[in-house]
């Protein structure tokens, strides 16, 4: 007789193998650092709920993303985050070990400024390693349309970045 694991034993797994992860990609939709920890908690509490649906050959980590994402676009929706300004200094990027070895912000501080849908595309391709068709299913729209959004956004980020990176 086979023993099946636990789902408590199974989503304090899921959380200590993805949950930074999660947490830096909620982070990095809604620009708001308690929203985002808010977010990453919604995403366990419906994984936990939804673990029997977690299909056999599916990813943990897209299955566990397409809820974040889900999650933090029904933030985004509400009346109250529209309400409230959520532009980006350097001051609110996390400190690091040593003062000499904090990276500059430039290209952080651009992606951020990108529109949701571009940025979102940027997030899942970029940071989080996602192909463009698993962006596409994890999104539910089409494969072009990704193309085409992370097209966009790194005409976006070349303008942004011209100066720094990019030669003219």
């Amino acid at each position: 007789m086979e023993v099946l694991p636990q789902p408590d034993a199974t989503l304090e797994r899921l959380m200590a193998q993805y949950g930074d992860s999660l947490l830096r990609t909620c982070w990095m939709m809604l620009n708001d650092r308690d929203l985002a920890r808010d977010a990453a908690q919604e995403t366990f509490l419906k994984a936990y709920r939804a673990l029997p649906t977690l299909r056999e050959g599916e990813t943990e980590k897209a299955w566990l993303t397409q809820i974040a994402v889900n999650v933090c676009r029904d933030m985004r929706r509400g009346f109250w985050f529209r309400r409230i300004d959520r532009r980006i200094t350097p001051d609110d990027l996390p400190e690091t070990a040593r003062e000499d070895e904090r990276p500059d912000p430039a290209p952080f501080l651009a992606v951020m400024s990108l529109p949701a849908k571009d940025r979102e595309t940027v997030v899942l391709h970029y940071y989080q390693g996602f192909a463009l068709t698993e962006i596409a299913k994890l999104t539910g729209v089409p494969a072009s349309t990704v193309r085409a959004r992370l097209a966009r956004a790194k005409k976006k980020l070349q303008r942004k970045l011209e100066g720094w990176y990019y030669d003219e």
